[in-house]
């Protein structure tokens, strides 16, 4: 079961991503070869139009390929009007930009009905007694505005930025009785979770209905975006090790596969939400990864379009393919490396 769920949520933001891009194509005149979910052999295809439409035997990545992209003819001969270099440069950016986009929304989407059905953990404090946040003055219910001067809204950002920050001092910015104060605490070590901790549990959770919970889909959304980018920053200067990143496996195996046995004792609502998280956070990070400027992703390509407009005219789309295919080969060896990661990370735990 959890594979099948695996196999549905992989598949479901790999869609939305080339979907975007297909459509936007399509809105501008770009001629689509072929429309494809899944890597490898095909499993079915069949061609409608000018486009193939295919499903392949490995359940991840997926692509939309375009006629003339990197200087390479996907049709016998010479490219059409619909190749892809012969658009405008900004009906280009358009057709790129559109699968990061379409990650955004299927992201929102699933924010939003996530919040009609969740509790929503409000940043209103409880500290623990002699720990850090009492020994700094906080009360029970005092709300958290900032934690050094990053806007707080969920609890679950506080969790997030006492990761990031470690034991360093924070200057915690808070609302009592409609009063704004500030204080300072420094993070105290807990030797049980093996991490920093300021000392404080939830005490309040959002009353809000209908509509007005709409506003907690983008908080949610937010937090989704700052979990993204912090650890990436995190994987950059090695503060995230080797165990704690995943592929595809290792999200089918760790992430899918474990969220459900744990979820699916409290019922198939529960399940259904979980699901529908890593939904949303994997399609938030496809979108943003694919917006990173490296060759062979959306952001890379997007660089080179940029450069066009800057200059007014193109970069030799034979270089350009080059660039990228290089970019592709190391992808390439990083999902090798990934993959036995994943392997040596299930076989271990």
């Amino acid at each position: 079961m959890a594979l099948i769920f695996f196999v549905l949520i992989f598949g479901l933001v790999v869609v939305s991503h080339e979907f975007g891009h297909f459509l936007i194509a399509k809105i501008n005149g770009i001629h689509v070869v072929e429309f494809a979910v899944g890597m490898g052999p095909n499993l079915i295809s069949f061609t409608k139009g000018e486009t193939k439409y295919s499903l392949k035997l490995l359940p991840i990545g997926g692509a939309c390929m375009f006629e003339g992209e990197d200087g390479l003819n996907t049709q016998e001969g010479e490219t059409s009007e619909g190749s892809f270099m012969n658009a405008n440069v900004w009906a280009r950016i358009a057709t790129v930009v559109a699968g990061p986009i379409f990650n955004f929304i299927l992201g929102f989407i699933a924010s939003i009905i996530l919040v009609s059905l969740v509790v929503i953990n409000l940043p209103v404090v409880r500290p623990m007694e002699a720990g850090p946040a009492y020994e700094a003055g906080l009360q029970e219910n005092d709300r958290i505005i900032s934690l050094n001067g990053e806007k707080i809204y969920l609890f679950e950002e506080m969790a997030l930025f006492n990761r990031i920050n470690g034991g360093q001092e924070v200057t915690v910015e808070f609302e009592r009785n409609g009063t704004v104060m500030e204080t300072k605490l420094t993070p105290a070590y807990d030797a049980e979770s093996g991490s920093y901790i300021l000392g404080v549990y939830c005490n309040a959770i959002a009353e809000e209905k209908g509509l007005g919970r709409l506003k907690y889909a983008w908080y949610e959304l937010r937090f989704c975006v700052q979990q993204t980018y912090k650890s990436l920053g995190m994987l950059v200067t090695g503060k995230v090790h080797r165990d704690e990143v995943a592929g595809p496996v290792g999200i089918a195996v760790n992430v899918v596969g474990k969220t459900y046995d744990q979820a699916k004792e409290y019922g198939a609502l529960t399940v259904f939400v979980n699901m529908l998280n890593i939904v949303m956070v994997l399609s938030m990070n496809l979108g943003i990864l694919n917006l990173l400027p490296i060759p062979a992703l959306d952001g890379g390509r997007l660089v080179f379009m940029l450069i066009e407009v800057v200059r007014g005219k193109p970069i030799p789309p034979e270089k350009e393919g080059m660039v990228h295919f290089v970019g592709l080969m190391f992808f390439m060896a990083l999902m090798v490396f990934v993959f036995f990661n994943d392997l040596t990370n299930i076989f271990r735990g």
